[in-house]
C-alpha cells in the first residue's frame, strides 16, 4: 500500500478496533490490531481513539477490556463503549418506552461511568444510539462529574434534533460521528453544522462525509469544532486523509482539523502524551 506524504500531524478520532472473541456482523470488516497500526502509520496517522463495535443488548466490559489491552504499546487511545436505557421523550413510543422500561444487567450504570473515568486505560466514551438507546439522567450526571469526551454516532436513526433533545447541553464535550447524517443525509449533515452555533461543547468528526462542500462549510464556520476520523477499518485512512487534504482551505486549518482541535479535548492525542506500557 502507498504510504502517504503529507507533512501534517495527523490524529484520528473513529477507529473501530474489534477485540478477540467478538462475532457475527462486527467481523464482517475488521482488521487485527497490527494491521490496524500498520494502515494508520501507512496514512500518515500518529494516534487513533479506538472502541468495540456495538452489538444491541449485550454488556460491554469484556469488549472494552480487549481493546484498551490491544492499545497497550500502540499508538492508540481507548474509549469505552456505554449503552443506555432511555428513549426520546418526543413521541407516545418513546414516553410510554421510557415509563416501562427497566435497567437489565448488561446496561452501562454510573458506578460503571466512575469506574472507567477513573481507569487511566480509557480516555473517552462512546454509544450508537440506533442500537444502545440513550443514558438516562442518572448516567449523564456522571458523565458531567467526570468530564470525559463523549463520542455518538448519529444518523438518520438518531438525527440532529434527537440529540439536541437528549443529549447537547450537558456540561461535557459531545463529538458528533459522520457529522449527524450518516448514511450520507446532507440535510441532517446541514443540520447538525447549524446546531454548533447553538452548542460550545458540540464537535463534529468527518468519517463517511463524502460531500466536499459540506466538510469545507463546516471547518470554514467553525473552523475549531471539527475532528478527523477515518471511520477505519470500514474506509480506509489513506482514502480518508485524502478527503481532507484535497479541502479548499488553508493550511491553518487543514492542521486543525487533523489534530489541533480534537488535541485540546483529549489529552491523550498530544504530540506529548506518551503511549501507555
Amino acid at each position: 500500500m502507498l504510504e502517504l506524504e503529507h507533512g501534517f500531524r495527523v490524529v484520528d478520532v473513529y477507529t473501530r478496533l474489534t477485540p478477540d472473541g467478538v462475532t457475527g456482523r462486527a467481523r464482517a470488516q475488521t482488521r487485527t490490531p497490527d494491521q490496524l497500526e500498520r494502515e494508520m502509520h501507512q496514512a500518515g496517522i500518529t494516534k487513533s481513539v479506538v472502541f468495540p463495535p456495538s452489538r444491541g443488548e449485550t454488556e460491554y466490559l469484556a469488549a472494552n477490556n480487549g481493546v484498551a489491552r490491544h492499545s497497550v504499546d500502540r499508538p492508540f487511545i481507548a474509549f469505552a463503549r456505554i449503552n443506555g436505557t432511555k428513549r426520546p421523550d418526543g413521541t407516545p413510543t418513546g414516553r410510554l418506552r421510557n415509563a416501562i422500561s427497566r435497567p437489565k444487567p448488561y446496561h452501562t450504570t454510573p458506578e460503571d461511568i466512575e469506574k472507567y473515568a477513573y481507569d487511566d486505560r480509557f480516555h473517552g466514551f462512546i454509544f450508537d444510539p440506533t442500537v444502545d438507546d440513550y443514558p438516562d439522567e442518572d448516567v449523564l450526571a456522571v458523565l458531567e462529574d467526570v468530564g470525559l469526551p463523549l463520542l455518538v454516532r448519529a444518523g438518520v436513526d438518531a438525527p440532529p434534533a434527537e440529540l439536541a433533545e437528549t443529549l447537547l447541553g450537558h456540561d461535557f464535550p459531545v463529538i458528533v460521528a459522520q457529522f449527524g447524517g450518516h448514511p450520507l443525509d446532507r440535510e441532517l449533515m446541514n443540520e447538525m453544522i447549524d446546531l454548533l452555533d447553538e452548542y460550545d461543547e458540540c464537535y463534529l468528526e468527518t468519517s463517511f462525509v463524502r460531500y466536499r462542500h459540506l466538510l469545507e462549510r463546516a471547518v470554514l464556520e467553525h473552523p475549531d469544532r471539527v475532528f478527523f476520523g477515518s471511520g477505519a477499518p470500514a474506509c480506509h485512512p489513506n482514502v480518508a486523509v485524502m478527503e481532507i487534504l484535497t479541502l479548499d482551505v488553508s493550511e491553518d486549518m487543514l492542521r486543525r482539523v487533523f489534530s489541533k482541535n480534537v488535541c485540546r479535548i483529549i489529552d491523550a492525542l498530544g504530540p506529548d502524551a506518551a503511549l501507555r506500557r
